[in-house]
């Protein structure tokens, strides 16, 4: 019996101390104030309670780590590239503008200080190469003007760049850009050629249905490097331009037939000095802009095209022999009625005067081989000598 009253001492002051410990709560809570620390041993007891009783109730709170918000920026990341566009002249900001809007992280390097331009494009600037190439750009993006881009090529700090950094050119001939960098750049080094079949002008508005020209000269195989391939292409054709996979040779041959011959012709046209007249019919309108548009292209650009094609030689020879042609055809039908006015017709009847010429055509197009070439030497109708015409 005695040896039990401790235990009920014990009791009996833990079961007082509980009940004073309720009425100070009770106390407390009513006047607002944060009630007594409960004895350490109830803490503990508290403590076990709530890991046993914790559960997540909800996720959709913003969390400064959560998985979902980490999730979707790899996604976001995974689309885009980072971009280093090397000469920031005027068409590498006219490209910069739509890789910026879409997403992508673009690096710029030029030899002029175009920072102010870069900052209100989005666009980060490095004055220094050196700088440039430390970033580890996932493209270099050339976009220099066609007679610099092999000086600007070799002076670029190749070792400081990843050995799998992907090079594309937007110079207008393919053959030239294909064959610099096959001869400059590592075997390690990815190498797409194109060719945006439009500038600021024809493009400010929109790309939609505008060509775009490209061979994938040397992709690695495994995924990621033609993922990447793919993700640049991508971001021409998310804006509607209509993508043509083919060979540097073919571009060539066809932009001496097109390209060469339009900035010729308008070349030409700018030397008269051509003006708008109060009658300017709808052809002689697109002949003016035809000069516009040529004539805001540096001469730099069209000798280019001339010096680093080699079908654009060619091409220049079939339209000084078409224009020969037609002055011939010209003055032949003009020598008629010449004749005529001075003799009449009676010297027709009797046979005396002989027909008007009939030039041949011109030598069907291309690189000299088939049916005739572009010297009128193969197999195809010659033009008709001096000694031919009647003069």
């Amino acid at each position: 019996m005695l040896s039990n009253s401790p235990t009920i001492s014990r009791f009996s002051i833990l079961s007082d101390h509980h009940h004073l410990h309720r009425r100070s709560y009770n106390h407390h809570s009513l006047s607002h104030s944060p009630p007594p620390p409960p004895p350490s041993h109830l803490r503990k007891i508290q403590i076990l309670r709530l890991r046993r009783n914790f559960q997540i109730s909800a996720i959709d709170a913003a969390q400064p780590f959560d998985y979902e918000s980490k999730i979707s920026d790899r996604i976001a990341k995974s689309k885009t590239l980072k971009i280093a566009i090397v000469g920031f002249g005027n068409f590498g900001q006219f490209l910069a503008k739509t890789l910026v809007r879409q997403g992508h992280n673009v690096l710029a390097h030029s030899r002029t200080d175009y920072s102010a331009v870069a900052t209100e494009l989005g666009v980060s600037f490095y004055s220094n190469a050196d700088d440039l190439c430390e970033e580890h750009p996932e493209v270099i993006l050339l976009c220099t003007s066609i007679l610099s881009t092999d000086k600007v090529l070799r002076s670029l700090p190749l070792q400081r760049l990843k050995r799998s950094t992907l090079f594309v050119d937007v110079l207008s001939v393919k053959e030239f850009a294909k064959d610099l960098f096959l001869q400059i750049l590592p075997s390690d080094f990815d190498i797409l050629c194109t060719h945006p079949m439009f500038g600021p002008e024809s493009g400010k508005n929109s790309w939609k249905n505008l060509p775009f020209v490209y061979e994938k000269v040397r992709i690695g195989h495994d995924e990621a490097r033609v993922s990447r391939c793919q993700k640049f292409l991508d971001a021409f054709a998310k804006e509607g331009c209509i993508m043509k996979e083919m060979t540097c040779a073919e571009h060539d041959q066809h932009a001496a037939e097109s390209q060469f011959i339009t900035h010729t012709v308008g070349r030409i046209l700018e030397k008269l000095n051509l003006d708008s007249t109060p009658i300017n019919t709808k052809g002689y309108e697109r002949l003016l802009d035809l000069v516009d548009n040529t004539s805001s292209d540096s001469f730099e650009l069209y000798y280019g095209l001339f010096m680093y094609n080699k079908n654009a030689m060619e091409q220049l020879e079939r339209l000084d022999l078409a224009f020969e042609s037609l002055k011939k055809e010209l003055f032949g039908h003009l020598h008629e009625v010449l004749r005529k006015q001075l003799f009449g017709t009676r010297e027709r009847y009797l046979g005396v005067l002989p027909e008007a010429p009939v030039l041949s055509k011109l030598p069907p197009n291309g690189n000299g081989n088939g049916n005739g070439n572009g010297n009128g030497n193969g197999n195809g109708p010659a033009l008709p000598s001096e000694s031919d015409s009647t003069s």
